[in-house]
């Protein structure tokens, strides 16, 4: 800046020289041809992207809901694979994942595959990734959404094209059918229908149909409860019927603080079989 008031001080009050040159070369024919060679290239490379994949995309379903996520795949006969806030997706596959909402507006953000994309009620945005290598990611709510926004995260495993096959095979099965071989979860399963679980949770083979809360089919094989909000370990899934809304206040489920241990204990090994 300093040089160019230096040069205009010595110019004093004469007329630019070239004034034409400056105007046609500076104010048109630069522009053009800058701008063309950017639009150009924007051309070429939005047909490279708009090219089909060698490989068919795995389609994936997430939907936001309060305050917790539902994923659904599909498996190669069409059978509907539910489950909750875990995501798992095979290595170098490409994944097309249709979000939407289903009350309020949410925003999924994967930080480690990509940016945050928006789900809003009565629309489907779509996320593409290709996962390179293998780990576990956390994915997390990125706009506000209520009470437990914070607390609504979604678990992203990258995993070998092999072992995501045989986790979906095992996934579109129905609940263990060992429950009623011994006594102690023969009560946990009758316990689960008497309470009122059914109403709100679906377990294939036991009790399907309901779509108010998460399917719990295979719910212990999950890394975590609530949408990350406790570790899916030994003793968990007792605690969230004890303490759910201590855990996650505002969650749409009532604490089983009321019942008796031995129902809680039944019911909690029952839960922890569902793998």
């Amino acid at each position: 800046m300093a040089g160019l008031l230096a040069w205009a001080v010595r110019r004093g009050g004469k007329p630019p020289p070239h004034t034409a040159w400056w105007v046609l070369g500076g104010g048109l024919a630069f522009p053009v041809l800058t701008l063309s060679a950017l639009l150009a290239y924007t051309a070429l490379r939005t047909a490279e992207l708009q090219q089909p994949g060698t490989q068919a995309p795995l389609v994936v379903s997430v939907t936001g809901r309060m305050w917790w996520w539902e994923v659904r795949y599909r498996t190669d006969d069409g059978q509907e694979v539910r489950l909750a806030n875990e995501l798992r997706l095979p290595l170098g596959r490409p994944a097309q994942i249709a979000l939407q909402a289903d009350e309020v507006i949410h925003s999924l953000w994967v930080p480690a595959l990509g940016g945050k994309v928006d789900l809003i009620p009565g629309r489907v945005n779509h996320l593409r990734i290709t996962p390179t290598q293998p780990g576990l990611h956390r994915g997390q709510c990125a706009e506000f959404c209520g009470l437990q926004h914070a607390k609504m995260a979604l678990h992203v495993q990258a995993m070998p094209a092999g072992d995501f096959k045989s986790w979906l095979r095992q996934q579109a099965q129905p609940a263990a059918s060992r429950a009623a071989s011994a006594e102690l979860l023969a009560r946990g399963r009758q316990a689960f229908l008497r309470q009122g679980c059914a109403s709100c949770h679906s377990v294939r083979g036991v009790a399907d149909g309901a779509r108010l809360g998460p399917d719990l089919t295979h719910v212990a094989s999950r890394h975590a409860l609530g949408a990350g909000v406790l570790p899916n370990g030994p003793g968990a899934l007792r605690r969230w019927l004890v303490e759910v809304q201590a855990l996650k206040p505002g969650a749409r489920m009532p604490g089983y603080a009321h019942l008796d241990a031995t129902t809680l204990d039944a019911l909690g090994a029952w839960l922890e079989q569902l793998r």
